[in-house]
């Protein structure tokens, strides 16, 4: 079965196929807080993960999602400026689910309860760079890309 593989240090996603061969990398943005599991701490949590739901297949690029339900909003420049302040969620969703009890998964580190998610953005975002509320940012090409590639129960492992 593939994996992932997300380097919080150089801020890349590696995906590897069954044989363990690298098949793409991507330049992502995690959290501008650091690694961290706590609830409410706005860090990338780290640890052994899987892709628990795939949400989005067939919506348009740019699509905007709110508690993983697209709103009927197309991302713009000019809706980004009317929400100014809007953590945009667009396009694809790979919600993560910790594999790793009282790490990143139940109580207070739980990442699924964190709504953790591997998602795309605007393209006004910088990637390679440490940015995102706590979620793993990706450029919308590369989400569609690696939302066809993945199954849900993908393993993803998320490193400093």
């Amino acid at each position: 079965m593939s994996r992932i593989r997300i380097n919080l240090e150089t801020q890349q996603l590696d995906l590897y196929g069954d044989d363990g061969a690298l098949l793409r990398r991507y330049l992502i943005s995690s959290s501008r807080n650091g690694a961290g599991e706590l609830n409410g701490s706005y860090c990338t949590p780290r640890g052994r993960h899987i892709v628990r739901a795939k949400i989005g297949a067939n919506q348009p690029v740019n699509t905007v999602f709110v508690e993983r339900r697209p709103t009927g909003e197309i991302y713009s420049p000019t809706l980004a400026r009317r929400f100014p302040e809007r953590d945009w969620i667009l396009t694809r969703i790979l919600w993560l689910s910790g594999c790793e009890p009282g790490y990143n998964r139940l109580g207070k580190v739980d990442t699924m309860r964190r709504a953790i998610y591997i998602h795309g953005s605007p393209d006004s975002a910088e990637m390679g760079k440490a940015g995102s509320h706590g979620c793993v940012r990706m450029r919308n090409p590369d989400i569609v890309e690696l939302f066809d590639l993945v199954p849900i129960r993908t393993l993803v492992e998320i490193h400093e």
